[in-house]
């Protein structure tokens, strides 16, 4: 397991082993201590999925403190083009945004502090994506950017989209709650 830095801090791509032969394939998501090593999180509070077909873009999302949490990203069928954007007032990269294909193929993943707001597109006929989560998933605390708003340079000029995601103020009128320090645990 390869863990690659990106130029946003605490961002980082995961690049498992792929394990093949004439059965398939096997790839370890996840390895504790691998993680501890590079000071990442090891205690995630909820895991789910999401099945989406071709054209879906779904984001820009995150949770605001003190829910805010840590995301570890997997796409396990399929593919997709993420994207993460910097909300940490403070941090070099607060404003930048990066895109991944994440792929079942491919089996990366993508580690997300808190502070990042998270999406993606579906360029497969139909995509499965996995997230591990550090904190509960909370009404309260769920928020959003408008996907639109924050420079990504997104396949579709019109995906297809909840009401939700499409009502999610730009990210000129947002007003970050997130701070950026370079001593913040990962």
């Amino acid at each position: 397991m390869r863990i690659q830095e990106t130029i946003i801090p605490g961002c980082y791509e995961i690049l498992p082993n792929i394990l093949k032969d004439e059965r398939g394939r096997f790839v370890k998501t996840f390895h504790q201590d691998i993680f501890t090593e590079h000071g990442l999180a090891t205690r995630f509070a909820e895991e789910y999925y999401t099945y989406s077909r071709r054209g879906v873009l779904r984001g820009l999302h995150f949770q605001i403190p003190p829910r805010d949490h840590v995301k570890l990203v997997t796409c396990v069928s399929g593919a997709v083009l993420d994207a993460v954007v910097d909300l940490r007032v403070g941090s070099p990269a607060y404003g930048k945004h990066l895109t991944f294909e994440l792929s079942a193929e491919k089996a990366n993943m993508l580690y997300l502090p808190a502070g990042l707001a998270h999406g993606f597109y579906v360029q497969s006929a139909d995509a499965l994506l996995l997230y591990k989560v550090t904190s509960v998933y909370s009404p309260a605390h769920d928020a959003g950017l408008l996907w639109s708003s924050a420079g990504i340079s997104w396949p579709d000029r019109s995906p297809i989209i909840s009401v939700r995601d499409g009502g999610f103020p730009a990210f000129a009128e947002f007003k970050s709650p997130f701070v950026f320090s370079a001593t913040t645990p990962k």
